[in-house]
């Protein structure tokens, strides 16, 4: 796991090049700690920073083709680069025992074509000396990130923004519709960022440029939702097979491995295979929380004891403001609403002290139906058949009733409330892409000169529409993954130079999952059938049959404090589009305990955090 950058520009000089990467490596240097790289050719700067993994004394990027053709800087891991390796030595004389000197034996001696043999998580850069063309590719899930900045003989990219923004040779300007989709969703869709003319590379694709080429990005894979042949039996036993695989690939490492563990049912299913079907005891990492509705320590505990690992938990007591802000300036590069980055941080900090690689149940939702908004879809189907006129006597009675501030998991008032609220949303939800953070009527009060702004829905496979929980699944899985839980994951994780691997995103996994009936996955309002049917010996009753919780913060809490306070100050400085009135009357709603409006007044926080900082 490491960190890339490359800078393209006939009209600077060599030192100017080397100082700007130089930048650019310092600035993600909790990348890769371990070692730097930088190889200049006539108008380009390839960088890289190291986190070393496997082949820990070789592999030094930006690695070198034998006869100085192409050179390659690559983040990421390969799992099945030793299965590859034999087929290229033939063509190849390996120089060294790792996976990057397989990926350039590949792509030199095979094409591109050589990426459709590879599992793994990746983002690299080839580029190719002689043609003088460049070759930028990431991984079909999403999992490793890479932006990139290109105009006429211009390009500039980078595995995060702020790498990328000391690579860049003018300033950014906040991007107006991408503004109004991170108030819709609280992250950005895919393929844009806050800044304009500044590109996210999609899951699953290349990008092939040169300087007087036009820039184009092309799909490698793409998500097909294909017919399983066979019978619940076969489907579960298949599943089986390929789930302990992806796990046993993820375990290749010539460092030790350990895995985040948060009670729920991925993470204890990901620790079981590697205890119970691999024989290994790893190091288990949990955060946990003074409230007790967002606590899940005793069932963590529970699968650790069970499964005997090295557990080691924190608690998560008060939040951070300078680490929460360094997070999002220095490594997030953007206004990022999910809260639970700081203790996904925590828990990246703690595995990092004993580990350099943590599995993580990452997927395991989407791929399997476990979100409550399933659940909550399949009720509104049912419910939506009642008269209009006793749904609004309904609303009226839950809206009396003041929304509890405890996790919803633990309440059937909150679960009242959020319902409503998915009601209030169904027709801007429908056909589904992302969840939406506010009704239109209120995001048009909030952001009024953002209603009619945004960029298009990406394409969701046409295979999904033909049933609505499959297609929120599809479009989970394309979206909100990639856009806001791996990108938690990745920059919480390697902010403290830690490695995360997620055997749910193997290819063979995802592509099995998608192509099982929606009936197999969810019955009624259970989820993850399949993976129970699957897997039902290797965990115990009471984790299959827990309610889903997710990693939530007590922010309703903190903004009842401080953070209502300093809230209220940002708004006072610079509310960019936000309307102020209507922010305010939001957060006093919510010190009142009216509403519950925390996550809603998080997102506008971060913006604010972000939008008064020297972002720009």
């Amino acid at each position: 796991m490491c960190g890339i950058a490359l800078l393209y520009d006939e009209r600077i000089t060599v030192d100017e090049h080397q100082a700007r990467m130089r930048a650019a490596l310092k600035a993600m240097q909790h990348r890769g700690p371990d070692d730097d790289g930088l190889w200049q050719g006539p108008s380009i700067s390839i960088g890289h920073r190291r986190l070393s993994i496997i082949d820990q004394s070789g592999s030094i990027q930006p690695m070198i083709s034998p006869d100085g053709r192409y050179v390659l800087s690559f983040n990421g891991e390969i799992y099945n680069y030793q299965e590859l390796r034999p087929d290229l030595e033939a063509h190849w004389q390996f120089q060294t025992h790792g996976d990057t000197e397989v990926l350039l034996a590949g792509l030199v001696t095979v094409g591109t074509s050589f990426i459709d043999r590879m599992e793994g998580m990746w983002a690299f850069a080839l580029w190719d000396n002689v043609a003088q063309r460049l070759l930028l590719c990431r991984d079909r899930m999403g999992k490793k990130p890479l932006y990139y900045q290109e105009e006429g003989g211009f390009l500039a990219c980078a595995s995060e923004l702020p790498t990328l923004k000391r690579l860049a040779g003018w300033p950014w300007a906040e991007d107006m519709d991408s503004s109004a989709d991170f108030f819709r969703h609280g992250y950005y869709l895919p393929g844009t960022t806050a800044y304009q003319g500044v590109r996210e590379l999609l899951p699953g694709h290349l990008l092939d440029w040169s300087p007087r080429k036009t820039c184009a990005e092309q799909p490698y894979w793409s998500l097909q939702i294909r017919t399983f042949q066979g019978s619940k039996e076969d489907a579960a036993a298949e599943l089986r097979m390929k789930l302990i695989r992806a796990v046993k690939r993820r375990m290749v490492a010539d460092v030790e491995v350990g895995a985040f563990l948060s009670g729920g049912v991925d993470s204890s299913l990901v620790v079981s295979i590697m205890c119970a079907e691999l024989g290994v005891l790893p190091k288990t990492f949990t955060i946990g929380f003074q409230e007790r509705s967002y606590d899940e320590r005793e069932f963590a505990g529970q699968i650790a004891t069970q499964r005997g690992t090295d557990h080691h938990v924190r608690v998560l007591e008060s939040w951070d403001r300078a680490q929460l802000t360094s997070l999002i300036l220095n490594n997030v590069g953007q206004p990022f609403a999910d809260s639970s980055l700081l203790p996904t941080f925590m828990v990246s900090q703690l595995a990092a002290s004993k580990v350099k690689v943590a599995l993580s149940g990452d997927g395991g939702d989407e791929l399997f139906s476990g979100y409550q908004r399933y659940q909550a879809r399949t009720i509104l189907r049912w419910y939506l058949r009642l008269p209009k006129a006793l749904r609004s006597g309904v609303e009226k009675i839950i809206r009396a009733m003041p929304e509890p501030m405890a996790h919803h998991s633990r309440s059937l008032i909150k679960k009242a409330h959020l319902f409503q609220d998915i009601i209030n949303r169904i027709e801007e939800e429908t056909p589904y892409f992302a969840p939406v953070l506010y009704p239109q009527a209120q995001r048009n009060r909030l952001f009024p000169i953002l209603s009619e702004r945004g960029h298009q829905p990406p394409l969701i496979p046409a295979e999904a529409n033909a049933d609505d929980i499959q297609r929120m699944m599809a479009a989970d899985a394309l979206i909100y993954l990639p856009q806001d839980i791996l990108v938690k994951v990745d920059r919480a994780s390697m902010g403290c130079s830690l490695e995360t691997r997620a055997p749910f995103l193997d290819r063979d996994v995802v592509e099995l999952a998608f192509s099982l009936p929606r009936s197999w996955h969810r019955s009624g309002l259970s989820g993850k059938k399949m993976l129970r049917r699957a897997f039902a010996d290797l965990l115990p009753a009471n984790i299959w049959n827990r309610r889903k919780q997710g990693f939530g913060v007590p922010i309703h809490d903190w903004f009842r404090q401080d953070l209502g306070r300093e809230f209220e100050e940002l708004l006072a400085k610079d509310s960019g589009p936000i309307n102020a009135a209507e922010a305010l009357s939001l957060l006093r709603q919510h010190r009142q305990g009216q509403r519950d409006h925390g996550y809603r007044l998080w997102s506008l926080y971060i913006y604010l955090l972000w939008k008064n900082s020297e972002h720009v």
